[in-house]
């Protein structure tokens, strides 16, 4: 009998790579996990501490340190390891170390034989997506950047502070650059069903003057936030990578916004960018056009224009 295994290898073994090893394997998403690290004593350590959760959880889930050679077959190689933060920079700063850094990685990789889907996580996340693209030669549709999902999962969390609901009940969805010029089309936003803006205007005492620029002001902050208070960002990203190669490897075709090519979408083409798009086995099944007010669209082409800026220095 042939059984069918599933393996992820994850490019970099800081706190993220680290986080989303943890999430696969308490959750038993896949088969085998094989961290790979420019350190390897790193990879190994967090291989061997992960091996010793088995025992409490419900699956044997097969944790190893590895090297690119690795990722000959695997399914999913998720790539983690960017430039370091440092204080006054944003992610787009970040762009010329972390391209180094993706350029003594994607030759390796692909030499292995591979031919499975990239999830990007690497900040600045849509632009490194495309230059992996480039890299890689291989299809669209296999090169997944975790573009907006985690900035989407923090606004349904903000909307649901505000009006004291579960954030799963919330129906929004980020759009754009995953940094600074990222937009939300309220005009799409529900909760339960109901348009936002009949719930403002039905809950002024929760709502009362609420500012959506502030709002999406805070999304895009997060991140920060959490970096000034903690020295990084691990659980949300993790599990939302986590999130989405769950949706990959079972073939779930759920919509999540990722950093995807666009050709034609939006009237844009030649850019990755931050959009819902239906995941499955294969990678980016479709990509979901929203439809948006002329304000919307306009701001959500501001927002890509930032991302071709920065991609035409690849």
């Amino acid at each position: 009998m042939i059984i069918n295994k599933s393996k992820v290898v994850i490019v970099g073994a800081g706190a993220v790579g680290s986080s989303t090893a943890f999430s696969l394997v308490t959750q038993g998403i896949c088969d085998d996990v094989v961290l790979t690290d420019i350190n390897q004593g790193k990879a190994v350590g967090e291989a061997m501490d992960l091996r010793h959760c088995i025992e409490y959880l419900n699956r044997n889930v097969r944790v190893s340190a590895g090297t690119y050679e690795d990722c000959g077959d695997a399914d999913i190689v998720v790539i983690t390891a960017s430039a370091p933060y440092v204080p006054g920079q944003n992610r787009l700063d970040m762009l010329g170390t972390t391209k180094k850094i993706i350029d003594s990685m994607v030759g390796p990789i692909m030499k292995s034989g591979f031919d499975g889907i990239f999830i990007v996580i690497s900040n600045p996340v849509d632009i490194i997506s495309y230059y992996i693209y480039q890299l890689s030669g291989l299809p669209k549709n296999q090169v997944i950047g975790t573009g907006t999902a985690l900035d989407t999962a923090r606004l349904k969390c903000l909307i649901a502070q505000k009006i004291d609901v579960d954030p799963r009940s919330v129906h929004c969805t980020v759009m754009g650059e995953h940094g600074d010029s990222q937009m939300v089309p309220w005009s799409r936003v529900t909760v339960g069903g109901k348009d936002f803006f009949n719930i403002v205007a039905d809950n002024q005492d929760r709502l009362k003057g609420a500012d959506l620029k502030q709002m999406v002001h805070e999304t895009a902050n997060a991140g920060w936030e959490i970096l000034h208070r903690k020295g990084n960002t691990n659980y949300g990203i993790a599990t939302t990578t986590a999130g989405i190669i769950k949706t990959i490897l079972y073939n779930e075709s759920r919509i999540i916004p990722v950093s995807t090519l666009l050709c034609g979408e939006y009237g844009e083409n030649g850019v990755f960018a931050g959009v819902p798009a239906v995941l499955g086995r294969n990678g980016v099944k479709e990509v979901v056009e929203v439809r948006m007010t002329d304000e919307e669209l306009l701001t959500f082409k501001k927002s890509v224009a930032v991302i071709r800026e920065f991609s035409s220095q690849l």
